[in-house]
């Protein structure tokens, strides 16, 4: 047996024995065995519903409230995210998209989006089809924007409560690939087509993943941050002409 639960062992029979006790000391004062059963047994008649009270309503109620507490830390971790690394990681992937105007009319008017537009969008860029071609990327450019956030990302990753988020989890990992990937290639001079067609693809995981986050972020900023909301709306990366000046 371990001694971690040694003493729960040993405290539970402790007061079995005590309860034992006193049932006792009321028999040896008052000899009404009819009165100690009536009580007894009402006692133990109110243990389900005591059980349903505890372990399932308030359970329930004080989970949601952390689980709330906890996605207000994450949404902090995102949006730092976002403005360390992610927009501009945006921003290098939309201006070499294959579809950058029609990604650009998509992400219009998203001051008038509803709940259901921002998730069927973030839907949508989960398993969008390939937009990027690594022939028609800066590569270098892309590497070094990435390796000069490698310290940071690796912090983001030191996080524990980011494990309580998949989605984003799957994000940095599919960052950090692609980093390491780029890492691997001593230049990116006369790639063959094979190499340029699987970082594509490691892209476009990353493009993916990057587009449904920041759509799901946005929504989350709508709803309980209008005034971040609105800036990020001015600097959107699919806005040509972005500009944070209010005017």
């Amino acid at each position: 047996m371990k001694r971690g639960h040694r003493w729960q062992i040993v405290f539970g029979v402790g007061l079995v024995v005590l309860s034992a006790v006193f049932y006792g000391l009321h028999y040896a004062w008052f000899r009404d065995l009819h009165h100690i059963l009536i009580y007894l047994v009402g006692d133990i008649a109110f243990v389900p519903i005591e059980v349903l009270l505890v372990t399932l309503i308030i359970h329930e109620l004080l989970r949601r409230r952390e689980k709330r507490a906890l996605m207000q830390k994450l949404n902090m971790a995102i949006g730092v995210f976002f403005s360390e690394a992610g927009r501009g990681l945006l921003e290098i992937f939309h201006g070499s998209a294959n579809d950058m105007p029609a990604r650009t009319r998509m992400y219009t008017g998203m001051n008038d989006w509803a709940d259901t537009d921002f998730d069927r969008q973030a839907l949508a860029c989960r398993v969008q089809t390939a937009e990027l071609d690594a022939a028609n990327m800066n590569l270098s450019k892309l590497y070094d924007y990435l390796d000069a956030r490698r310290t940071f990302l690796l912090r983001l990753l030191e996080n524990p409560n980011l494990l309580e988020h998949e989605a984003f989890t799957d994000l940095l990992w599919a960052v950090f690939h692609l980093l390491e990937e780029l890492a691997s290639r001593p230049n990116f001079d006369n790639l063959p087509d094979t190499d340029l067609r699987h970082l594509s693809g490691d892209m476009n995981r990353v493009y993916g993943l990057l587009l449904s986050q920041w759509t799901v972020y946005m929504k989350h900023l709508k709803k309980d941050y209008p005034y971040l909301f609105s800036l990020a709306i001015r600097r959107s990366p699919f806005n040509p002409d972005a500009d944070p000046v209010v005017r």
